[in-house]
């Protein structure tokens, strides 16, 4: 007899499972009999142990292992046959009115797939920034290269921003101390976020040998939780104030961004083609980034509460293990669930929405457009053979730009679908600076 499916909510289904005792107890007896030719019990030689104390000792457990092999069986039957999907792991509920003391009744209680029916996108429209690359651009780049090959010279004036400064520091909250409030030689270069931007501005107009008392308050999210929205005293002392040298453009420059013949043009032309190549990479990220929000508006799913539990924990999972890495000291801490919830409801949702539409237009991960991502990827290195190589030796690595690749395809199918508007945007505003 076939086991009924009882719908109990949206994607929520129950099937009662029936499983005759005396299945059950002639397999717990059967198995009993296995372990008793072999089992070790002190007082009696191998084989030799009575079936009694073999059952008193392994029964429960052995009859529980039947019990739920069964049922596993009768569970994985009954969803074959009905052609069910099932997501996650059925809970399993006993039977309050079993009709029969003969057998064993329980309920399976499961989630199924929802059907994923790909709204209208042509309804959906996208904007594509297009960004044309000037010679100032360049020139801007070539700048903060040069910053950061900075060297510092000792002055003599007062600390202005951008200068790096040696200070002796000590704070107090409410008089008290707190982890990292005090210092001696310690080396900041104002205005590059190091130190909070209100710490960095009462230092600027400070001199040689002097010393100052001032306020700061740290933000409500502030890493370090013994602080954060608290105001703390600081007393300053002022050490030493070296002031940034750029080095000149010329071919010790070039040679310095690995133009082996320090050729300025040539040196302008490879920047160029970094900051083309970057920003091609960011278009692509947020025109992808939009296509993924157009399906989500276009195709609103109910997705299963396993699978959202299932990608709370792998988010969870990785965090603590990134945390752990920069070495935070909160890594161990556990984080509320409803921290990752929107994301990881998002997430399955759009995975189930992006398997569908590979599946309907039977898109692949063509092995030319994988080659292209690879040697994207390669060309950023000094010897970018050996890189692409190092992908093609393991098919892990392979897979996970394949992955990619069947991504962008899918991106490029619905970027057909949509309406698409092209738009002018500054360079400047593409890069998230907005100096």
């Amino acid at each position: 007899m076939q086991a009924q499916v009882e719908t109990t909510g949206q994607l929520e289904r129950r099937i009662r499972i029936v499983i005759p005792r005396a299945q059950i107890e002639s397999e717990v007896e059967n198995r009993l009999k296995r372990i008793a030719r072999t089992v070790k019990l002190h007082g009696f030689r191998p084989g030799k142990v009575p079936m009694k104390l073999v059952a008193q000792q392994y029964s429960g457990q052995v009859r529980q292992e039947v019990i739920s092999e069964a049922g596993s069986r009768r569970i994985n039957d009954a969803l074959r046959d009905q052609e069910i999907r099932i997501a996650g792991n059925p809970r399993i509920e006993p039977v309050a009115d079993a009709a029969s003391a003969e057998q064993l009744e329980f309920n399976a209680v499961f989630e199924v797939y929802p059907e994923v029916v790909i709204g209208n996108l042509a309804e959906q429209s996208i904007e594509r920034p297009v960004v044309q690359v000037s010679e100032q651009d360049v020139d801007n780049t070539i700048d903060v290269l040069r910053k950061q090959r900075a060297t510092y010279d000792p002055v003599e004036r007062a600390a202005q921003a951008g200068d790096q400064v040696d200070i002796d520091y000590l704070g107090k909250i409410a008089g008290e101390d707190f982890p990292g409030n005090e210092a001696k030689g310690f080396v900041v270069n104002l205005g590059q976020g190091r130190t909070l931007a209100e710490f960095d501005t009462a230092i600027i107009g400070m001199r040689l040998g002097e010393s100052k008392s001032f306020d700061v308050t740290f933000p409500a999210d502030y890493q370090g939780k013994e602080v954060a929205g608290k105001s703390a005293t600081f007393e300053v002392k002022l050490n030493k104030v070296l002031a940034p040298q750029l080095p000149e453009v010329g071919a010790e420059f070039a040679q310095s961004l690995g133009v082996e013949d320090g050729d300025v043009a040539k040196m302008r032309a490879e920047v160029r083609h970094n900051i083309e190549r970057e920003v091609e990479k960011r278009i692509e990220n947020m025109v992808k980034e939009r296509v993924m929000q157009a399906l989500i508006t276009a195709t609103p799913l109910t997705v299963p509460r396993a699978l959202i539990d299932a990608e709370i924990e792998r988010l969870a999972q990785q965090l603590h293990q990134d945390m752990q890495a920069r070495g935070i000291q909160e890594a161990n801490v556990p984080f509320p669930r409803e921290f990752f919830e929107e994301k990881a409801q998002r997430r399955v949702a759009l995975g189930l929405i992006l398997a569908e539409i590979v599946k309907t237009n039977n898109l692949k991960a063509e092995p030319e457009l994988v080659r292209k991502q690879v040697e994207a990827y390669a060309e950023s290195y000094e010897q970018p053979e050996q890189v692409v190589a190092w992908y093609y030796e393991n098919p892990n690595r392979l897979a996970e730009v394949e992955s990619l690749a069947l991504e962008q395809n899918v991106v490029s199918w619905v970027l057909k679908q949509v309406k698409v508007a092209d738009k002018a945007t500054p360079f400047d505003e593409l890069m998230g600076s907005h100096k």
